[in-house]
């Protein structure tokens, strides 16, 4: 299997993922143009099945390091698979309430606020679980990313007295943030932390990314069905509109944004080994910055803002870069 045997190279890779995650959203955007997004969620759910298929028969199997994908879960014990689904099913619900909330509030909010938020509860959270890196600089750098999420949240708020719209999307991002903290010390308590002998019982990566897309997929059966027919906001949604109009076009957009997303997670997960989870999670949901990029520089969702929100946006943006710096350092003193 391809494993990542550097810390530079990591911190490379992380940084896609911090592009993936930032990213995936953008193809929402266009898709529900047309049609709701708990359809278009469908979709993705399946993109992310795909993707790890194709990386776990093929990354995932080839090489004289670590274990091929298929006997790898073959070996998986019950409770490994336990937490890497359960890590699908916490994912799933948050990162519906973030699809929501991105809808109401637009992805120069939604993402900062939930994602932020995520990033600040993941950090400590995967931390205490697996103790890597330096604990005043990862501090620092996750108190400077919880300062920009603050600010982008006055910023929105100011920008919302000005325009007259909804606090609704705010707290619905909050709530996805809280949730989707700790999705991931699950799946990394199903991962071993040694990828060329990996641990008897715990999954490489590719596999346990695979039970956690396994996870995400069948609670969709549940969240997105609420969320279908008691939608959060806008007209509700049916199956029957999901095969009767839905085109080739909605469809392969759903499903890139799934792959899009899952590909920042495998190579998050193929990062941790060098990086740690904290890190390695911490840096990825460095999203948040490509985000806010999108969204306020080519969705323009902060259109004519005043003075104050503007400077406030430039704060949060560089309370954003700053912090990360200092989580990518905090592996290296």
């Amino acid at each position: 299997m391809f494993i990542i045997d550097s810390y530079p190279l990591a911190v490379g890779l992380l940084l896609v993922t911090m592009i993936c995650w930032g990213s995936w959203a953008n193809t929402q955007k266009l898709a529900t143009k047309n049609w709701p997004f708990q359809l278009f969620y469908w979709d993705y759910s399946l993109g992310i099945i795909l993707l790890t298929l194709i990386l776990g028969l093929t990354m995932g199997s080839y090489g004289e390091e670590g274990r091929g994908f298929i006997t790898d879960l073959s070996q998986a014990s019950q409770t490994a698979i336990f937490y890497a689904f359960l890590g699908g099913v916490v994912f799933n619900i948050a990162n519906l309430l973030l699809v929501a909330a991105i809808d109401i509030a637009g992805m120069a909010v939604a993402f900062p606020v939930g994602i932020g938020l995520a990033l600040v509860l993941g950090v400590l959270v995967n931390y205490i679980a697996t103790p890597l890196g330096d604990p005043v600089l990862l501090t620092i750098g996750v108190v400077l990313v919880t300062v920009a999420i603050v600010l982008d949240a006055i910023a929105f708020k100011k920008h919302q007295n000005e325009k007259a719209f909804s606090m609704k999307g705010l707290w619905i991002a909050i709530v996805a943030g809280i949730l989707m903290g700790f999705f991931f010390r699950f799946v990394a308590a199903a991962t071993s932390l040694e990828f060329a002998n990996p641990t008897p019982g715990l999954m490489t990566p590719y596999s346990s990314v695979f039970v956690f897309g396994i996870g995400l997929f069948l609670s969709n059966f549940i969240w997105n069905s609420i969320l279908m027919y008691r939608p959060l906001v806008g007209k509700k949604a049916t199956y029957s509109e999901y095969f009767n109009k839905g085109n080739l076009k909605l469809h392969l957009i759903g499903i890139l944004g799934g792959m899009i997303w899952c590909l920042g997670m495998s190579l998050s997960m193929l990062a941790s080994e060098q990086a740690g989870f904290a890190i390695s999670y911490g840096l990825g949901q460095g999203a948040t910055l490509v985000a806010a990029i999108w969204g306020v520089f080519i969705w323009k969702e902060f259109k004519s803002p005043s003075k104050s929100v503007k400077l406030l946006l430039f704060l949060m943006f560089i309370c954003f870069l700053v912090g990360l710096a200092l989580i990518i350092l905090a592996k290296t003193v």
